[in-house]
């Protein structure tokens, strides 16, 4: 799981770096410039982080199923091997997406206005800039949208409802409670990034306003990766047990110097006197 969740934040660092900037500048100047180029391939940085992430919370979910539902065989099959090359997969398919809407988007052709409404260069904001027939992109980013986004959910809704099922036939309240608090931060995150880009990229654009699609691009772009550290830290055990040894060693550190300072004043006071 810790395995997982670096990669996690390293989508989440790509997400934010591609996207945050562009937002601070229209926010505080009321707008930016960006060459075309620049547009696509931040769009497409997008599309690589958010495959990328979605594919790994599917891994996270197959997990924390096979820590809960087949734990005797959890070390044997969740091993180091598996968990490099499922994230290797995972970031060849991000790349490999990537690079289909940059060559599918570089060869369109854009007349104007060059003027796109949204705090980032977004799907439908370029495409409605093109001239060209956008319908294969189209098409394309429903397959993409079924393969990244559709499958893996499906993965996490039936990893889910074996955890449930097994959670259920335990005996012990308190072993139901355990085993529910560690999907609690999985299922937060899942729910707040599949919900919004089911909403904006599954289902037609057209019954969505400008403004509602801008606050649910909000939402997987800039709040969840803004989430995800708290979730993922607050809510975890080890990183309160760590946090409090931490602060005890400050503490500690802090009251030496301290009574080191005091005996060193006392010290020149009597060698003052002598």
């Amino acid at each position: 799981m810790y395995f997982f969740i670096t990669q996690l934040s390293l989508c989440d660092i790509l997400l934010t770096t591609d996207i945050v900037p562009t937002l601070l500048l229209t926010v505080l100047y009321g707008g930016s410039s960006v060459t075309l180029i620049g547009c696509i391939f931040q769009f497409s940085f997008l599309v690589m982080s958010e495959s990328s992430e979605c594919l790994l919370l599917s891994m996270m979910s197959y997990d924390r199923y096979l820590a809960i539902c087949n734990p005797l065989r959890y070390n044997s099959i969740m091993n180091h091997m598996f968990c490099v090359v499922s994230v290797t997969i995972n970031w060849l398919v991000g790349f490999t997406v990537m690079l289909m809407y940059l060559i599918s988007m570089y060869n369109l052709y854009f007349c104007g206005p060059h003027i796109i409404d949204h705090f980032y260069c977004d799907l439908e904001p370029i495409l409605q800039l093109s001239c060209s027939d956008t319908a294969l992109i189209h098409k394309q980013t429903l397959m993409i949208g079924v393969l990244n986004v559709f499958f893996p959910f499906i993965v996490i809704v039936l990893s889910y409802v074996c955890i449930a099922i097994t959670i259920l036939k335990m005996p012990s309240t308190t072993s139901r409670h355990k085993a529910f608090s560690t999907c609690s931060t999985h299922l937060i995150v899942v729910s707040m990034l599949y919900g919004t880009l089911i909403i904006v990229y599954m289902f037609p654009t057209k019954g969505q306003t400008l403004t509602l699609s801008k606050v649910l691009s909000l939402i997987y772009t800039v709040l969840t990766p803004l989430f995800n550290p708290i979730i993922y830290t607050l809510r975890n055990k080890d990183f309160k047990e760590a946090f409090y040894k931490l602060k005890l060693v400050q503490y500690v550190g802090r009251r030496r110097k301290f009574l080191q300072d005091y005996a060193s004043v006392w010290i020149n006071r009597d060698q003052k006197h002598s």
